[in-house]
């Protein structure tokens, strides 16, 4: 029977895929913080277990109680952190990027020599319509799913002939608590100064988008269980509102109008 690690499953995506793998059979570990929010999928079959994927004695515990190996690795902890980078700290930055990155990496390199083993494996790296756009005040945000992308591109090279493959999926906007969680940090690191004007725009879009209903994590789920039971699956997916209209504007038409329809929205 496969078996399937989630990161960041108490919530939104990545409780939807731990549901959606568990419905199909898989056996899945349900890794997060917040181990109560996770008792739903403890009652339907999942292992879950208590874990900050920023901490190194947290990922390697995790990897060594999982018997018999990870079949598939799906990397979906992260977070939006949001502020104009002259008023965001350098240490608020790099917690970005260790949630963001350097915590998935740690934990591709802790299930990678298993995989190998077996000639077999596959990384779901959740990445975002963020890694091939952006948005005012995300810098920081972008510059880590920018980064997601391009490891994932290099790891899947690295790992093909090991017979590991590597997925990255795009979502765009989804109805999850991200927007809230996003909004009230910018808000305070910005929301005076020289960027107010601009962080009450992006605030006032974010919560507009994300109250005009955004697309259901069970949506992203589907495209989840889907890479990992193709035989030969694609290298990215994106799904979700706005994601393929706002790459395909950037890639079609460049930066400098992409720019102007960004700003055009707040």
């Amino acid at each position: 029977m496969t078996t399937v690690l989630v990161t960041g499953a108490s919530s939104g995506m990545g409780k939807a895929t731990a549901v959606q793998l568990l419905r199909d059979g898989y056996t899945v570990y349900a890794a997060a913080r917040r181990v109560e929010q996770m008792r739903d999928l403890e009652e339907l079959g999942a292992t879950v277990v208590a874990v900050d994927v920023t901490r190194e004695d947290d990922l390697v515990r995790l990897v060594d109680g999982i018997g018999g190996g990870v079949d598939v690795l799906v990397n979906n902890a992260g977070f939006g952190l949001y502020g104009a980078v002259e008023d965001t700290t350098i240490d608020d930055a790099r917690y970005q990027f260790e949630v963001n990155l350097f915590a998935m990496a740690r934990l591709t390199q802790l299930v990678l020599p298993g995989m190998r083993t077996r000639g077999a494996g596959r990384i779901i790296n959740l990445s975002s319509m963020g890694g091939r756009i952006y948005t005012p005040l995300g810098a920081w945000y972008h510059a880590s799913k920018h980064a997601v992308e391009g490891w994932s591109d290099c790891l899947r090279i690295e790992v093909a002939p090991f017979g590991i493959d590597v997925v990255v999926i795009e979502p765009g906007i989804i109805a999850t608590d991200f927007g809230a969680v996003l909004v009230e940090p910018m808000t305070k690191r910005s929301g005076d100064g020289p960027y107010a004007g601009l962080a009450r725009k992006v605030a006032a879009t974010t919560s507009a988008s994300y109250a005009s209903g955004g697309t259901p994590p069970e949506r992203i789920a589907a495209i989840i269980v889907k890479a990992i039971a193709a035989r030969r699956p694609r290298t990215r997916y994106v799904a979700g509102k706005y994601a393929r209209p706002l790459i395909s504007t950037r890639k079609w038409f460049g930066d400098r109008v992409y720019d102007r329809v960004v700003m055009s929205r707040l």
